[in-house]
């Protein structure tokens, strides 16, 4: 059984959510940092997630960390930037047993007691990081943000958004740029993190089986962020005339071409219909069973794979395809072709049944992951919606034919991004 809590204010713009479930051996405390996606802020904040789970206070190696998470029964503890729309979003996460299994009944608290101390209390040496632990994460996150370019597929995805994104900052790779990464400090990081830790909204999950109660004071009695001036983060434009449809082209040395579409969606989280936007994109390339596998893959055997997804924050629908480098023009336009008749209505009751059973076990299959579970519960807070998974897969099941032929008529097509070999033109 799950149950989702209301969430509890526990300081200036810190909110406690419980989710209980008895479903798990196991306890998953969340930590979300939010931040606006900004450049200036964006690759301070990757390092920040590096950083700081090196070395604290009381735990000054890395290595008297990680002894400390074995002695609790091998808990683990992971830190990470997600980007939300134009929100930067900073997470701890740390897993560790339920105290029913083991015989330490303080192991929450204790697990709890460590977050506190990775986040709120890092090690400082003359007004700044440890250099040694700075420098080695500087050098890695350099590594990172050089190696994007290694998976091909997610590459050609975020150069297709940062095309056409170009002057918004839904654009910026949320592990930032090597240029501002070659201008931080560790003195000038520790000036930032002490403004970004006592100005940014928080919000703390628990998942597990736990008692809502309890678990509130432990957290009362274990973290203590500093309060200050806490930033409002505005919410991000999603609506734009599309008065052109950009192609781009880049030529590296790769042995399958990648192409990808953006489409703005120009339909709202908040909207009646964003379920309808869901399966509009479902029933397209949601699968094997979708329009653009059986006639862009299988029929015309035109690529190797083939997908499309809706970005829920930015109102954004992305396809996006490996191909050979000649078959570039025939299958833009059969994909765009395909999803023209999608927006009049070419699909069936069929279809539609298809695509709401393949999201439904996708919302059912995140109670078996505490990890995904809940990180889809902290993209609903952020968005506002209060809806517990049976609520959101009456939702689903609820669209009909009429509101996903409304949802596809909004989309409009504004950018084709093509990864082509270096020895290749279109």
């Amino acid at each position: 059984m799950l149950t989702r809590f209301n969430p509890i204010e526990l300081n200036r713009s810190i909110r406690f959510h419980t989710i209980k479930s008895d479903k798990f051996k196991t306890n998953l405390i969340g930590i979300y940092i939010q931040r606006p996606l900004i450049k200036k802020e964006a690759t301070k904040n990757a390092l920040l997630s590096m950083v700081l789970h090196k070395a604290t206070k009381q735990y000054p190696t890395f290595m008297e960390i990680n002894k400390k998470l074995e002695d609790l029964y091998g808990a683990v503890m992971v830190s990470d930037v997600a980007k939300k729309g134009e929100r930067h979003i900073i997470k701890f996460k740390m897993q560790l047993p339920n105290k029913k299994y083991i015989e330490n009944k303080n192991i929450l608290k204790e697990g709890l007691e460590i977050l506190n101390e990775i986040i709120n209390n890092p090690a400082i040496k003359d007004g700044g990081f440890i250099r040694e632990i700075f420098q080695q994460e500087k050098e890695n996150l350099r590594d990172k943000i050089n190696g994007r370019i290694n998976d091909k597929m997610k590459y050609a995805v975020d150069r297709c958004v940062e095309e056409m994104y170009k002057d918004e900052n839904f654009s910026i790779y949320e592990y930032g740029n090597i240029d501002d990464l070659n201008e931080i400090t560790e003195t000038s990081l520790l000036d930032y993190y002490k403004k970004f830790i006592e100005s940014s909204p928080i919000d703390i999950f628990l998942i597990g089986d736990v008692d809502e109660q309890r678990a509130k004071e432990l957290i009362n009695q274990t973290i203590h962020f500093p309060r200050g001036s806490i930033i409002d983060i505005p919410r991000e434009n999603i609506t734009k005339d599309v008065n052109a449809i950009k192609e781009v082209e880049d030529n590296l040395n790769v042995n399958q071409g990648k192409l990808t579409l953006g489409y703005r969606t120009n339909i709202p989280y908040e909207s009646n219909l964003y379920e309808a936007s869901v399966l509009f994109s479902n029933i397209l390339g949601g699968g094997p069973n979708s329009k653009l596998f059986k006639n862009v893959r299988e029929k015309e055997s035109l690529c190797y794979y083939i997908f499309s997804k809706i970005e829920k924050f930015k109102s954004l629908m992305l396809i996006s395809s490996g191909i050979e480098f000649q078959n570039y023009k025939k299958t833009k336009d059969i994909i765009i072709s395909e999803v023209e008749d999608l927006k009049k209505g070419k699909f069936t009751e069929d279809d539609i049944e298809i695509a709401k059973k393949s999201i439904v076990n996708s919302i059912k299959s995140l109670t078996d992951a505490p990890n995904m579970l809940i990180d889809f519960y902290y993209a609903h807070t952020i968005s506002g919606v209060t809806d517990d998974i049976d609520q959101i897969i009456e939702k689903i099941k609820s669209v009909t034919k009429e509101s996903i032929v409304e949802a596809g008529e909004k989309f409009k097509l504004d950018t084709i991004y093509f990864l082509n070999s270096e020895k290749e033109g279109r």
